[in-house]
């Protein structure tokens, strides 16, 4: 995608070029220096084998709002943001002892194997996987100050790398907290916030803006249009984590129950629920053992109180609010057209 029309699968073919040379190339030196950690920079390449690239996109289009030209630099750039991602699902899943993540399995089940004859295996295998994941956010740092652009245009953003990191960590840290506390419409949403929204959208799309000198009301309209639409995002991940296609998502959708885990959908299903409901939905949350049965007593509950039409209304709120502020930033045709595509894109999907 060369031109000012958004391509969104060339697009994502040029990210995945970048990415995959660029991790090739370190996981090679990581194997270099000995054999056995042949397994480790397997799962760094894992780790940026698949995705949609919507943080490279939001970072690209915040920097061609500015008016700025297409670069190849610049797609250096934007990919970083896409390693901070994989850093971030590669703890997610070990915090959450997820399973599974694009139907194969996550970095900490399949690092069992290469310590499958150690003591504590399993626990041998999850601390590689926080090294992976460590490696990786320190090669999204390096991708990014090794772009190409302007050494007067990476200082511009290099305090928002700050502010992305202090937040991701700390959206994390506030589910952790969370996670197995009764349900709080609130404070999952204040977790979607930190854990998810500002990393998807919001800073990607400072951080582009930032590269190519955006001023500030442009900046703050960016905040306006990425924190909603980023929350949206999050809110339609939680509705496919219960009710989605497990051969679509690549997940299990036992996982937000079994975790009891701070969704919205949980929240809101448990404010509008009475007493005997509550009840009927806090037998099943937690349960390292809920099956099939177990999920279809919570979805049924769920759809009787109308929960997911509550968290589906709340997703529409926040595109239309995304939306309406990038009405009003009169921002360059090509520009406004591809992040109106991407708002509707980000929280309307099937996986």
């Amino acid at each position: 995608m060369t031109s000012d029309r958004w391509e969104p699968a060339a697009f994502k073919a040029r990210v995945d070029e970048v990415l995959h040379h660029f991790v090739a190339q370190e996981a090679e030196q990581l194997s270099a220096i000995d054999p056995q950690l042949v397994p480790v920079a397997d799962q760094l390449e894992a780790a940026v084998a698949d995705g949609k690239r919507l943080r490279a996109a939001f970072c690209y289009w915040g920097w061609r709002a500015v008016g700025q030209p297409d670069s190849g630099a610049l797609m250096r750039a934007a990919a970083s943001m896409e390693l901070v991602h994989a850093a971030a699902v590669v703890h997610d899943d070990l915090i959450d002892d997820s399973p599974l993540r694009h139907g194969r399995p996550t970095a900490h089940i399949a690092l069992r194997g290469a310590v499958r004859r150690r003591p504590r295996a399993v626990a041998a295998a999850k601390s590689l996987a926080m090294l992976v994941g460590d490696l990786l956010m320190s090669l999204a740092g390096q991708l990014f100050a090794t772009s190409g652009l302007p050494a007067s245009y990476l200082a511009r953003a290099r305090p928002l790398w700050s502010a992305l990191a202090r937040e991701l960590i700390a959206g994390e840290c506030l589910e952790i907290l969370r996670t197995g506390a009764d349900p709080d419409t609130a404070a999952s949403l204040k977790v979607i916030r930190y854990k998810t929204a500002k990393y998807t959208v919001e800073q990607p799309l400072l951080i582009g803006g930032a590269l190519a000198g955006a001023g500030e009301r442009l900046r703050v309209g960016y905040s306006a249009y990425g924190l909603p639409l980023g929350e949206a995002f999050q809110l339609r991940d939680d509705l496919l984590g219960l009710f989605g296609d497990p051969e679509r998502t690549g997940k299990a959708n036992a996982d937000d129950v079994r975790g009891h885990r701070p969704t919205a959908l949980l929240a809101e299903t448990w404010r509008l629920a009475a007493d005997d409901e509550r009840k009927q939905l806090g037998a099943q949350l937690g349960r390292r053992d809920v099956g099939p049965d177990g999920l279809a007593e919570v979805r049924e509950l769920m759809c009787r109180l109308k929960a997911p039409e509550r968290i589906e209304a709340m997703i529409t709120e926040r595109v239309e609010e995304a939306l309406g502020v990038l009405h009003d930033l009169n921002t360059p045709a090509p520009a406004a057209a591809a992040l109106t595509a991407l708002a509707r894109s980000a929280a309307v999907r099937l996986s």
